[in-house]
């Protein structure tokens, strides 16, 4: 009677709990499956964001460039009371008294007056920051603020746009040296070892000197300067690719793809470049910083763009006139604080990118 309570109780049953415990099984195998399903959903490059978005210093680098990109772009057209180029000539006006000597003809007297002219209405010159003018006017009478948001346009474009060439440049002539090898990668090699010797900031004094002989359009001129940093800085990038192609053409999968007879573009752009790109990435974010310090440079040393267009290292040459410099922080405080946002979040997103790429990261 005991041993049939015992079958009957499902707690000492030994058929139930063999029962239980298999059941138990196959729940603990259905949430290992629905994790991994959980797991499967998430593509390389959704964890490369999740893991970029849970660093703090590459979501307010984010911001940082972000903001800048909409004070440059879309500022001009919400606040568009000024042009970039215009004067304000809202200035007092001043008037001139000249003393003007008159003889008599017949008793050759001498008689004296005083003859006041009206002078045309002055430029508004240094005026402080107020309604009119956010961040007041600069030497010339121009509203601070507003060149403030075109002086971004040229930083930030000409630094994408000369870091884009230097990496597509780098990629097309390290990929070809790491592949081929042999004598390509020594012709390669050999280039870019006499590109790195040249001395870049006093060619570009010379050619800034050469532009100015020639009449070239200061509008211009900043481009042509970028043009040519560009053709002596893709060096770098070509021997990061290099290195990495070096070591990636020996993987099994690109035996695999030579042994299937894919072409050799195939196996460079589409099998070995993407895997570097995440180097390439990291490289590109972290140059912007330099790219933009050096159009910076260039502007402040009156090589890049001149007066009246604006470029924030062409306002901050105003602080070469001590008393600017001095007195009105106004006129090139804003240009130097932007270039310290731009140069500190470019690094903030370069940083939380090596990171987020990183395959062998956890957190």
């Amino acid at each position: 009677m005991d041993e049939q309570k015992n079958f009957e109780n499902p707690e000492l049953d030994p058929v139930g709990t063999e029962m239980g415990d298999e059941a138990a099984v196959l729940a603990a195998q259905d949430e290992d499956n629905a994790l991994d399903k959980n797991v499967r959903l998430l593509s390389p490059a959704r964890m490369v964001l999740r893991r970029f978005f849970r660093s703090k210093l590459s979501v307010v680098g984010l911001v940082m460039i972000v903001a800048l990109i909409l004070f440059s772009w879309l500022g001009p057209v919400v606040y568009h009371a000024w042009g970039e180029t215009e004067e304000d000539r809202s200035g007092k006006t001043e008037y001139n008294s000249v003393k003007v000597t008159v003889i008599d003809d017949e008793t050759g007297e001498e008689y004296y007056f005083w003859q006041t002219t009206e002078t045309e209405r002055q430029v508004n010159l240094k005026a402080p920051p107020s309604a009119d003018h956010i961040l007041g006017t600069d030497q010339t009478g121009m509203d601070v603020f507003t060149r403030l948001m075109y002086g971004g346009r040229i930083s930030l474009s000409i630094s994408f746009l000369a870091v884009f060439a230097i990496t597509i440049l780098g990629v097309i002539f390290g990929g070809l040296a790491g592949y081929f090898g042999g004598k390509v990668d020594e012709v390669i090699m050999r280039i870019c070892d006499i590109l790195m010797c040249l001395p870049g900031l006093p060619l570009m004094l010379i050619i800034g000197t050469l532009f100015d002989s020639w009449g070239i359009d200061s509008q211009y001129r900043i481009y042509l300067l970028m043009l040519f940093l560009t053709f002596i800085s893709w060096t770098g990038t070509a021997r990061l690719v290099r290195g990495q192609i070096l070591f990636l053409r020996e993987q099994e999968y690109m035996v695999a793809a030579e042994a299937m007879g894919f072409s050799t573009s195939r196996r460079i752009f589409k099998h070995l470049i993407p895997n570097v790109l995440p180097q390439l990435i990291v490289s590109m974010t972290l140059s912007l910083g330099s790219m933009i310090l050096y159009e910076a440079s260039l502007s402040y040393l009156n090589l890049g763009v001149k007066a009246p267009y604006a470029a924030w290292g062409t306002m901050i040459n105003a602080a070469s006139d001590p008393s600017i410099l001095n007195g009105y922080f106004n006129i090139w405080g804003p240009p130097g604080f932007c270039i310290i946002l731009a140069v500190l979040g470019f690094n903030f997103i370069g940083d939380g990118l090596r990171d987020a790429l990183d395959p062998k990261a956890r957190r």
